[in-house]
């Protein structure tokens, strides 16, 4: 890969975690203020649903801040964009879609196509 091309990965990973930094905490915040006390169960049930459905998102937050940051590692230690099963290039239009993948498209497609065999 070009030397101009990991440049650009490296800005596009550190403005994907910041963004990611940034919804994280406006999360945080969000739940702190809604402490909501609420007399009726219907009420209740409402707000106990949002604030699982806001976890759920954090929690997906919280694994995309882990993977950006292991693809700039990896571009730290310039294996970026190689593919961890068969250790091919994976291609830049793969990369621009999916900055923080470890598969080129082949091997990804095998594994998605193992899993749904398996029934995952």
């Amino acid at each position: 890969m070009e030397q101009k091309d990991l440049e650009h990965f490296r800005a596009l990973l550190n403005q994907m975690l910041e963004e990611a930094l940034k919804q994280g905490e406006l999360t945080l915040e969000d739940m702190t203020d809604n402490n909501e006390i609420c007399a009726d169960p219907a009420d209740r049930a409402t707000v106990e649903s949002d604030r699982a459905f806001t976890l759920r998102i954090r929690d997906r937050e919280r694994k995309l801040i882990k993977k950006i940051r292991a693809a700039l590692q990896r571009l730290d230690d310039g294996v970026f964009g190689i593919c961890d099963e068969c250790g091919d290039d994976i291609g830049v239009p793969r990369l621009d879609a999916r900055p923080v993948t470890k598969l080129c498209i082949n091997c990804k497609s095998k594994q998605e196509a193992d899993e749904h065999l398996r029934g995952d």
